[in-house]
C-alpha cells in the first residue's frame, strides 16, 4: 500500500490549520496594498524631486490664484510621500476653489495614508456631495469603511459604483473582500472573477480568489490563481504562502516547502508559511 496521503486524508489532518491559515491570509490581503488599479495610495519619489517641485512652484509663482496649480503640486507631494506639504497645497487649492471634488478626494487619499480616517471620510463625502456620481470618492470611502469593519456602509458605496459603472474593477474587488470576510466565499469568488476580467494584470484579485478557493476546499483552483499571482508579483509573501498551502492540500509537500520558504524570505513574520514549514519540514 502507498504511504502517500490522499487529498481527503491530508485535508482531515489540516482541518485544524485551515481556518486559521485562511484568516491570516485574508487579514493580510485586507491590509496590504498591491500594484495596479488596486493600489489607490500610489507613491513615486521622483514626483517630489527638487527639479519637479521647483517647476511646479514656478507655475504657482506665476499664477498664485490658480487652484489647479496648487492641486497639481499637492499630488506630486503626495506621490513622493511628503504628506504634510500635500495637505497644505490641497488646503490652498480648496480655498481658491471650494467646489473641486477632485481635490477633496485627493486630500482624502492623503489623510487616509496619514491614518486620519475621519478626515478622509469627511473629504470623500464632500467630494460626493459636490459630484454624486464620482466613483473615486465612493471607492476611497468604501475602502475605509471596509477596513473599519463597517461592512454595510462599505457595501453601499461599492454597490453604488457597480450600479453606475460595471467596469470598475476596484469596486468588484473590494466588495469581494467584504463577502470573503463574511465567509460568503462563492459570492466573493464571483466578484474577484469579474475584477480579474476587467483588469487581468493585477495580482490582488488572484490572491484573494485563491484564498477563497482554499476556504471552499478547491486547492486546484487556488493553486492556479496563486501561481498567477506570484507570476504577476514575485515579491508577494502572501501569495507565496497561500500557494504553499494549496500545494500542501494537493499533497505536494516538496513544492509547498519551496513556496513557504520563498514567503519566509520575503516576510520572516509570515505565520502561514511558518506553520506550513512546521508541517512539511525544512527539507
Amino acid at each position: 500500500m502507498s504511504n502517500r496521503l490522499t487529498l481527503r486524508d491530508r485535508m482531515c489532518r489540516m482541518r485544524k490549520f485551515l481556518p486559521h491559515a485562511t484568516l491570516l491570509g485574508l487579514a493580510a490581503v485586507l491590509s496590504a496594498c498591491t500594484t495596479g488599479v488596486y493600489d489607490d495610495v500610489p507613491t513615486n519619489a521622483s514626483a517630489g524631486s527638487s527639479t519637479n517641485i521647483a517647476s511646479l512652484t514656478a507655475v504657482i509663482d506665476a499664477n498664485p490664484n490658480d487652484a489647479s496649480a496648487y492641486s497639481t503640486r499637492g499630488i506630486a507631494y503626495g506621490q513622493a510621500g511628503k504628506l504634510d506639504k500635500a495637505v497644505e497645497d490641497f488646503n490652498r487649492a480648496l480655498q481658491l476653489n471650494p467646489q473641486s471634488y477632485q481635490t477633496y478626494a485627493n486630500r482624502g487619499l492623503v489623510y487616509r495614508r496619514m491614518g486620519q480616517n475621519d478626515q478622509a471620510v469627511s473629504d470623500y463625502t464632500r467630494a460626493i456631495n459636490i459630484k454624486p456620481d464620482y466613483d473615486v470618492a465612493y471607492v476611497g470611502r468604501g475602502n475605509i469603511y471596509r477596513q473599519q469593519g463597517n461592512y454595510n456602509a462599505a457595501l453601499a458605496d461599492f454597490n453604488s459604483v457597480i450600479t453606475r459603472d460595471s467596469s470598475d474593477a476596484r469596486a468588484f474587488y473590494n466588495r469581494g473582500l467584504i463577502y470573503q470576510a463574511q465567509n460568503q466565499h462563492q459570492r466573493a469568488i464571483e466578484d474577484f472573477a469579474t475584477a480579474i476580467g476587467l483588469n487581468p494584470k493585477a495580482s490582488a484579485p488572484y490572491i484573494a480568489r485563491g484564498i477563497s478557493y482554499i476556504a471552499v476546499n478547491d486547492p486546484n483552483a487556488a493553486f492556479s490563481d496563486l501561481s498567477m499571482a506570484v507570476n504577476l508579483d514575485r515579491d508577494s509573501a502572501i501569495a507565496w504562502a497561500n500557494r504553499g498551502l494549496a500545494q500542501e492540500m494537493l499533497n505536494n509537500p516538496k513544492d509547498a516547502r519551496r513556496s513557504y520558504t520563498r514567503a519566509i524570505t520575503l516576510d520572516n513574520s509570515n505565520k502561514i508559511a511558518r506553520e506550513g514549514l512546521g508541517r512539511v519540514g525544512n527539507g
